[in-house]
């Protein structure tokens, strides 16, 4: 069984005070769903407002819960460190985004259907080779000259569209509860934010059917 989810790597929150976080460890991976806890809802919105905050050139110091809010609006495009965690249960095998994988692009699983390649970070470096009707996934690999040791995780490509709509619901379910924070923590920003991190992150715009093919 395969699981897929959205995931976004935990920030150090150690000095965070503008709103109640998790005492999660930092640079650790957190999937987004409809079914997390009010605090980790606000870590992953910390995520959002700390990155986004020391991305490009206006690196800024951020003092409360509005300015953080206010700025993540006013960010060219609302970017995310993580992507997509593939688990196979059988083989107990864990492929993870790498450093420098956003998860504002995880619609690119889908041209794996048209053949294309899939960059899924570094350090570790995760590699996807096409194989007939499937792809395969290493842990690590994609600087390596050969095919990587142990054994790859195996995708058929037919299924893609499936695995992609459940993470759609797991994303769309994590809007919700965005919602629900951003009403009792900034409730003038509320539907800008929820607005703004479901374009940049391409959450609901529709996606290929089950049974369909996706074209570029």
């Amino acid at each position: 069984m395969l699981i897929v989810n959205a995931v976004v790597e935990t920030p150090d929150t150690v000095d965070f005070s503008f709103w109640p976080v998790a005492d999660l460890p930092p640079y650790q991976l957190m999937a987004l769903s409809g079914s997390m806890p009010p605090l980790d809802v606000g870590t992953a919105l910390a995520v959002l407002a700390d990155y986004n905050s020391r991305s490009g050139d206006d690196e800024r110091l951020l003092t409360d819960v509005g300015e953080a809010i206010r700025h993540l609006l006013e960010t060219d495009k609302v970017i995310a460190p993580g992507g997509l965690r593939v688990h196979d249960t059988r083989t107990n095998v864990t492929v993870r985004p790498g450093c420098c994988c956003g998860l504002e692009d995880w619609r690119e699983w889908l041209d794996i259907a048209d053949g294309e390649p899939l960059w899924l970070g570094h350090d570790p470096s995760p590699r996807l080779e096409h194989a007939d009707e499937a792809v395969q996934l290493w842990p690590d690999g994609a600087d390596a000259q050969e095919t990587p040791l142990g054994q790859p995780i195996e995708i058929m490509v037919a299924d893609l569209p499936a695995i992609l709509h459940t993470v759609q619901e797991e994303l769309q379910g994590f809007l919700s509860l965005t919602k629900q924070w951003a009403t009792r923590h900034v409730p003038t920003l509320a539907e800008d934010l929820v607005a703004r991190l479901d374009e940049d992150l391409a959450i609901s715009a529709p996606l290929p059917d089950s049974g369909g093919q996706h074209t570029t």
